[in-house]
């Protein structure tokens, strides 16, 4: 990932710069993606540009990366339930308005519903 800074009059470029060719004499397998980050966010410096290559694995996953896929999966099912549990809504909203100014509190709601359903998931399976 690279940071980028367009040039004076463009506010951002969002997409494929250059495609991969994966038919006839002119065959390639790199993309170059430019992407603009329209989500809620803290950062400054929404827009980023990807090198794209085909790479194959050479090593099995790892405990720690299979225990961190099979987390994200279950924590984002939860955050979209959560999220839209309506006898839940009001309370998660007082809550959140009641961190969000402390140091270290979630600045946006999906911040906060990933920090809360991530903590309900941790004290259901701890790591030995």
């Amino acid at each position: 990932m690279a940071k980028v800074k367009w040039s004076a009059g463009i506010e951002y470029v969002s997409g494929a710069l250059c495609k991969c060719g994966k038919h006839g004499h002119h065959r390639h397998t790199r993309m170059l993606l430019a992407t603009h980050r329209v989500a809620a966010t803290t950062a400054t410096n929404c827009n980023n540009v990807y090198l794209r290559d085909d790479i194959e694995r050479t090593t099995a996953p790892s405990t720690d990366e299979l225990f961190a896929r099979v987390r994200f999966t279950a924590v984002a099912a939860a955050v979209r339930t959560r999220s839209k549990d309506l006898s839940k809504i009001s309370q998660d909203q007082q809550a959140f308005i009641a961190q969000k100014d402390l140091a270290g509190g979630k600045k946006t709601m999906r911040a906060y519903y990933w920090h809360i359903c991530g903590q309900e998931y941790d004290a259901q399976h701890p790591r030995s």
